[in-house]
């Protein structure tokens, strides 16, 4: 597995789910803003304790975690 150092993981913090920095914020909330078509800079407006190297490591690991799996549907 690829290094992550600002994204963990702990049960106790959104129940486990990828965060950034062991903050109560999700790499898919991170992705969805980024997916939806917000800037940076308003997600950093909106997320003030977010840092640009947290969106770039979502982004990766979002990129690295879609690589690591297989696609369940079967083109005919």
């Amino acid at each position: 597995m690829k290094e992550f150092t600002r994204i963990t993981f702990d049960p106790k913090v959104m129940g486990g789910k990828a965060c950034i920095r062991g903050l109560r914020v999700t790499v898919g909330t991170v992705l969805g803003l980024m997916a939806a078509g917000h800037t940076d800079a308003e997600i950093l407006a909106a997320y003030p304790y977010l840092e640009e190297p947290d969106l770039r490591e979502a982004l990766a690991y979002g990129a690295w975690l879609a690589g690591s799996t297989e696609s369940p549907f079967v083109s005919s």
